[in-house]
């Protein structure tokens, strides 16, 4: 997985730089002969629209940039498939909105597209389809992309490309003593950013459960007494209603809800069985009274733990 930033693409705005791109091409296609699959994050649409339209300064009107970004696409493609076609392999262009990957279905179809594009020896192109997206959708930058669709396809690494070589403890255009970081924890809570290899200290989730990990907007939020906390975090088991004391947002069955401690704290995320006004009228009772209270039964439990992730 290699994501690609915008400053590098367009050479710092000026327009793409046909010959950087060729680079990435020769090396990524020297990979794919060592047997590696490799998908590419590329930024840099509306910066290569901004170009092309004679734009000196980045709009800040939404609309602008959309527009930006509709032309520039068309010339950030054509050099990725260019470039490609030079070493005989195929690209596809892959747009992608944080709906797509926060709804189940259109994750899994996504998901989907992709590996099928590996398994046919193509070089998938993705960015952020800023052309639709808004504020309140954006992923807010293609490394927070880079990272979420690296979990989409469980790839083993994700690679940075940026215009410094690596991580520093300190600003080396500040600091000439700047020491780089070749090596490090992800968790290491020293560490303030990213170029450098960063290894992890959790296992790879399930594919299912790594979605609902990832998963960074929540339809709702609901609280737990202790109790309910226990049952979760030390004994695996279900969320029953029982064991909820308040529930806020507005959600329907099978959304994505955050599960809080008493304090506020998340702890876990799941998918929900039942929508918030059915939740509303269920916690803090039994499961046995599920049906009296609404009239029928889904299921026993409000969040199975097999649909459940701990955070």
């Amino acid at each position: 997985m290699v994501k690609v930033g915008s400053s590098l693409v367009t050479n710092e705005g000026r327009g793409i730089d046909h010959d950087a791109v060729g680079r990435w091409a020769g090396e990524i296609a020297g990979l794919r002969k060592g047997g590696k699959e490799i998908v590419l994050v590329s930024s840099g649409a509306i910066a290569e629209g901004m170009q092309r339209l004679g734009w000196a300064e980045r709009p800040a009107a939404m609309h602008a940039l959309q527009a930006a970004a509709a032309v520039g696409q068309m010339g950030l493609v054509h050099a990725y498939e260019t470039a490609f076609a030079r070493f005989g392999l195929h690209t596809a262009q892959i747009l992608l909105t944080h709906e797509d990957l926060s709804d189940r279905r259109r994750y899994l179809n996504a998901r989907s597209t992709i590996t099928t594009l590996l398994s046919l020896g193509v070089i998938p192109v993705i960015n952020e389809n800023d052309t639709v997206t808004t504020d309140e959708i954006r992923f807010g930058d293609n490394d927070t992309l880079g990272a979420l669709v690296t979990n989409l396809i469980e790839a083993e690494v994700l690679v940075l490309l940026t215009d410094q070589p690596g991580l520093y403890r300190s600003d080396p255009r500040k600091d000439p003593n700047a020491e780089l970081v070749r090596q490090a924890r992800a968790a290491d809570p020293t560490l303030e950013a990213i170029g450098t290899e960063l290894t992890a200290d959790t296992m790879t989730l399930a594919a299912r459960k790594q979605w609902l990990a990832d998963h960074v907007r929540l339809a709702g939020k609901i609280t737990l007494d202790a109790g309910a906390v226990r049952a979760l975090t030390r004994d695996g088991k279900s969320l029953l209603p029982i064991g909820v004391i308040a529930c806020s947002g507005t959600f329907e069955r099978g959304a994505v809800v955050a599960c809080c401690d008493p304090e506020g704290r998340e702890i876990a995320r799941g998918l929900i069985n039942y929508s918030a006004a059915e939740t509303q009228r269920i916690m803090r009772k039994p499961s046995s009274e599920i049906a009296a209270l609404l009239g029928y039964v889904d299921e026993l439990e409000l969040i199975h733990r097999n649909n459940l992730v701990l955070l």
